[in-house]
C-alpha cells in the first residue's frame, strides 16, 4: 500500500492550500488519519487527526485555521489549511489506517508534500 500525498505549493501569507492523501490501489480505504508536518531543523509535530469514528483533533498553532476530513467515496484524506502564515511552511505529510473489505490493513506514512508560506 502506497499513500500519495499532493496538494503543496508556494503560497501568500493568508491564503488557502488543500492537501490530499490517497491509497495507491481503490480496495483501500482511509480509517484514521494524522497529518504530520517537519519545518527545517525542526522535529516533526502532529497538526490533525481524525479518528475512524470521525472525531478530529488539533495541534493549537493551527485550531480555528486547518481543518481534517475524510471522502470515504473517493478514499481520500483532506486538509484544509486557511489563513496560512509563515510558520506553516513545512513538509507535511499524512500517516494513515488503512482498511480493506473491513480488514485491517496496517498504518503508512504519504511521501510527503512541501508547503511553503511566504510573500
Amino acid at each position: 500500500v502506497q499513500l500519495q500525498a499532493s496538494g503543496g505549493g508556494l503560497v501568500q501569507p493568508g491564503r488557502s492550500l488543500r492537501l490530499s492523501c490517497a491509497a495507491s490501489e481503490s480496495i483501500f480505504s482511509i480509517d484514521a488519519m494524522q497529518w504530520y508536518r517537519q519545518a527545517p531543523g525542526k522535529q516533526r509535530e502532529l497538526v490533525a487527526h481524525v479518528t475512524s469514528g470521525g472525531s478530529t483533533t488539533y495541534a493549537d498553532a493551527v485550531k480555528g485555521r486547518f481543518a481534517i476530513s475524510r471522502d470515504n467515496a473517493k478514499k481520500t484524506g483532506y486538509l484544509q489549511m486557511n489563513t496560512l502564515k509563515p510558520e506553516d511552511t513545512a513538509v507535511y505529510y499524512c500517516y494513515a489506517t488503512i482498511v480493506s473489505r473491513g480488514e485491517r490493513w496496517g498504518d503508512y506514512w504519504g511521501q510527503g508534500t512541501q508547503v511553503t508560506v511566504s510573500s
